[in-house]
């Protein structure tokens, strides 16, 4: 029985390697977070991502909300190849009060366990850096988004957001930008 589960769990493994370009070898990182959430909430435009299975359009959004202390409510929103509007909804809750900037997201049509989402850095008014990383045995999965309160970002502050995430241990250069052109998101604003 124990030979199937470690062959079964290697099988994930691989598929989730096929699948997913930010599965690597070894533990996750723990990089330092922000102290507050408060300030967080309001929309936020996708500059730059690791590529991810599930965000499959551009012109991505993510707009937080307060529910009550401790939760903030999630919609992420982007624009598909087809026209249409794909989005999601979910809520994000702290995981510990002495930590309010690492938070576990759900999303409600999405059957699996809530995943971690930690404000690397954000000055709350222009930009947000943010990372997941979930561990798997000798592997870890990692997810990065670096945000902004508008749809551009200087290159200023893009290059610093990467010298965070490199600082952390995760490859800013496996980034990819997200277009955010106001004619080709119109849609989004409709």
């Amino acid at each position: 029985k124990m030979k199937a589960m470690q062959v079964i769990s290697l099988t994930l493994l691989c598929v989730m390697a096929a699948s997913a370009q930010m599965l690597r070898f070894g533990k996750c990182p723990k990089p330092l977070c922000r102290p507050t959430l408060i300030p967080y909430v309001g929309k936020w435009y996708e500059i730059m991502k690791l590529p991810t299975q599930f965000q499959k359009g551009e012109c991505g959004t993510a707009t937080y909300s307060p529910k009550s202390p401790g939760v903030i409510g999630v919609l992420n929103r982007e624009l598909l190849k087809d026209g249409s509007i794909n989005f999601i909804v979910g809520s994000a809750k702290v995981k510990h009060p002495s930590e309010p900037a690492k938070l576990e997201v759900s999303f409600t049509d999405i059957p699996s366990p809530p995943g971690p989402y930690w404000v690397l850095s954000s000055d709350y008014e222009t930009h947000s850096l943010v990372y997941s990383c979930t561990d798997f045995g000798l592997f870890r999965l990692e997810f990065a988004w670096i945000l902004s309160r508008e749809p551009t970002m200087s290159e200023e502050t893009l290059q610093s957001m990467q010298s965070i995430l490199s600082a952390a241990g995760v490859n800013p250069e496996k980034m990819v930008a997200t277009n955010q052109d106001e004619t080709y998101c119109a849609p989004m604003n409709q």
